[in-house]
């Protein structure tokens, strides 16, 4: 049987953020196996987080920079340990090839962080981003190494596969495309869609503790949305996500149908009452599974280039609109708000992008198998790395001993 160790970055919150589903996603799909799964983080507990143990999952709390962990994962001997972004493997990478050195190692991206960083960066500083700008950041470096070190990295976005392969040269068995695992829409599930008629208002949601998202609400309240409500005075805007600030809780504003409602228990029945989804992004990566979400609950959405980046074959149509200007934007999701065949057509879209993409079966399978053979066929995958067992040397004498420094700081 396989014994996989994930050590995450936070604890799962499927109903939260993309990732906390993702993660899911990826713990259902090894469950699925009949594989033992532990799931690890140095995490604190958080308001949300999934009970792991109803799942049959164990569950084990570690520290950063701690010997501890060197004990507990020489007696786990797992097969196979994945790490929740690469901020993960620069803390754990090391020990677990010291105390595990034939364990294969995954890393989950997530999306590609180094990729969200500098265009965020990129906004705040009013430029326009350009590739330059990825080749600069030290936190390129940092990510890219950890890929080497790694046996093979998820990539949840085609684009980011592509930039990797084509502008950072990196091997292509090193990459493994698997994006959302999504359940195929059957005209049983479109049956029970409320209809045009019934649903009202817009809707955005996402955790607001990721900066895109906070950055998306802010352009809707102080640009788009004012643009939409002089259109439609009687529509309102229902914005949802977990851990509200104040700052954001104070935006709430009856009058102008602004109206932040938090944590959604269930965001499928919230996004089913709605019209359209409106996420104006301005920076971010991966893919964005509040669209997805949008899709599977047949609601048509308004976004931007980044919102449905490595969402769409070139030939496809969106769920609705896509566009970066912010008065086209407004004008788009007042024409699909009003105009019920243009509504129904962007929701068979969706219908169409969640069927050929995201396929549950496709991925699955793949993934499995990609696995299987590297674990039968280790050594020969890594002596093809030679740039990975280079930085893993390097590791060894640089990240080890910091980590070593704090450990001994720590008893004093």
């Amino acid at each position: 049987m396989n014994r996989i160790l994930i050590i995450g970055f936070v604890w799962p919150e499927p109903n939260s953020s993309a990732a906390g589903s993702r993660m899911l996603q990826l713990i259902e799909l090894f469950l699925s196996q009949n594989w033992k799964v532990t799931f690890a983080s140095p995490a604190a507990a958080s308001e949300h987080m999934i009970d792991l143990t109803k799942l049959g999952i164990s569950k084990v709390k570690i520290e950063l920079n701690n010997p501890s962990f060197d004990h507990f994962i020489k007696q786990l001997q797992p097969n196979m340990v994945m790490f929740d972004r690469f901020m993960i493997e620069e803390q754990f990478g090391w020990r677990v090839s010291k105390q595990c050195p034939n364990t294969l190692k995954i890393l989950n991206t997530e999306d590609l962080h180094s990729l969200r960083k500098t265009r965020q960066q990129s906004f705040k500083n009013n430029e326009k981003y350009n590739i330059e700008d990825l080749f600069a950041s030290d936190y390129t470096k940092r990510e890219i190494a950890s890929m080497y070190r790694c046996d093979l990295s998820l990539m949840i976005s085609e684009f980011e596969m592509d930039l990797l392969k084509n502008t950072f040269n990196i091997q292509e068995n090193l990459l493994h495309y698997i994006p959302f695992l999504l359940n195929p829409i059957d005209s049983e599930i479109k049956d029970k869609w409320p209809s045009f008629e019934e649903r009202n208002h817009f809707i955005t949601i996402g955790n607001f503790r990721h900066e895109p998202n906070w950055n998306s609400i802010l352009h809707l309240k102080e640009t788009i949305w004012p643009l939409i409500k002089k259109e439609l005075p009687k529509a309102e805007l229902h914005i949802y996500g977990a851990y509200p600030p104040p700052k954001a809780t104070q935006l709430h504003n009856q009058k102008d149908g602004f109206l932040v409602k938090g944590w959604a228990k269930d965001a499928q029945e919230v996004m089913k009452k709605a019209r359209v989804c409106l996420t104006p992004l301005r920076f971010g990566a991966g893919i964005k599974g509040k669209l997805a979400e949008a899709m599977l609950c047949g609601t048509p959405s308004v976004t931007t280039s980044i919102g449905s980046e490595g969402m769409l074959d070139e030939d496809s149509d969106w769920n609705g609109f896509v566009t970066d200007d912010p008065s086209n934007f407004a004008k788009a999701a007042v024409k699909l708000y009003a105009n019920k065949s243009l509504w129904q057509q962007s929701q068979q879209n969706g219908i169409e992008i969640i069927n050929t993409r995201f396929q549950k079966s496709k991925f699955s399978s793949s993934l499995i198998e990609k696995i299987i053979q590297l674990q039968n066929n280790l050594k020969e995958h890594r002596s093809k790395n030679f740039i990975g067992s280079m930085l893993q040397f390097h590791t060894l004498r640089s990240t080890e001993f910091m980590s070593r420094w704090i450990e001994e700081k720590n008893k004093h």
